[in-house]
């Protein structure tokens, strides 16, 4: 059963009216807030953003950094968290830590917990390795993985029960256990996050992040998104 999700905390209302007024105030000879009344409606102000800043390549990302979303992902392995904090991407995260949320993997060995809710393991399947080598993760193998994972969260149970120290306990862990996460992007953050994390040979379970979180930049930014998923989307162009 899939278990990743992702959910919207906040977000900057109308974000391209405010991309709008920033890039207005650029070359406006007045105070743009006062002019408020003026500025074209959200979805015409994500139009004219589009051709000013972005269309053609421009590159003029300064205005995007003004809107900001907050989401919170939930269930994603920790390899996951590895790769998003990986590279300059200007994204504030706070995430579980296993140092004070590790009451779930005691559960998980006293069977209140299913293990697959605290542990991730690729689904059975055909995969490759990045050089294109092919290989077969079958039912046995993934039997003996989930297995492991069960030794691995009784131990961790004994070691909290002997006085070990949580830091200590998480170190015999199955590298990939799950964590929840809250992420803030300004809206240039997170296409720049796209263009790392969303193209094609990126490590599946990031990509099926990307897929979850696409959508809630569509709803909230959509003339951007639009222009996005016709020029950049999956084709890994880096923004500066």
């Amino acid at each position: 059963m899939k278990r990743f999700r992702v959910e919207l905390i906040a977000a900057t209302p109308n974000p391209q009216q405010c991309i709008f007024a920033a890039m207005h105030q650029d070359y406006f000879e007045g105070f743009v807030a006062s002019e408020r009344q003026q500025w074209p409606e959200e979805a015409k102000a994500g139009e004219i953003c589009v051709k000013r800043l972005l269309a053609g390549e421009r590159g003029h990302y300064g205005p995007l950094e003004h809107p900001q979303i907050t989401l919170n992902v939930g269930w994603f392995p920790h390899s996951v968290m590895q790769q998003a904090r990986t590279h300059r991407v200007g994204v504030s995260f706070d995430v579980q830590s296993m140092r004070y949320t590790g009451e779930r993997i005691s559960r998980a060995a006293n069977g209140e917990l299913e293990l697959e809710e605290v542990f991730y393991l690729r689904p059975v399947g055909s995969y490759s390795d990045r050089q294109g080598k092919k290989y077969d993760y079958t039912p046995e193998e993934r039997a003996k993985d989930l297995a492991l994972c069960r030794t691995a969260a009784e131990r961790y149970r004994e070691m909290l029960a002997a006085g070990f120290a949580e830091e200590h306990a998480r170190g015999i862990l199955p590298f990939d256990y799950r964590q929840h996460f809250v992420v803030s992007f300004s809206l240039r953050a997170f296409l720049h996050f796209m263009d790392l994390r969303a193209k094609l040979d990126a490590q599946q379970e990031i990509r099926e992040l990307c897929d979850l979180l696409w959508p809630h930049f569509q709803t909230w930014a959509p003339e951007i998104a639009l222009w996005y998923e016709k020029s950049r989307l999956h084709k890994a162009r880096l923004a500066p």
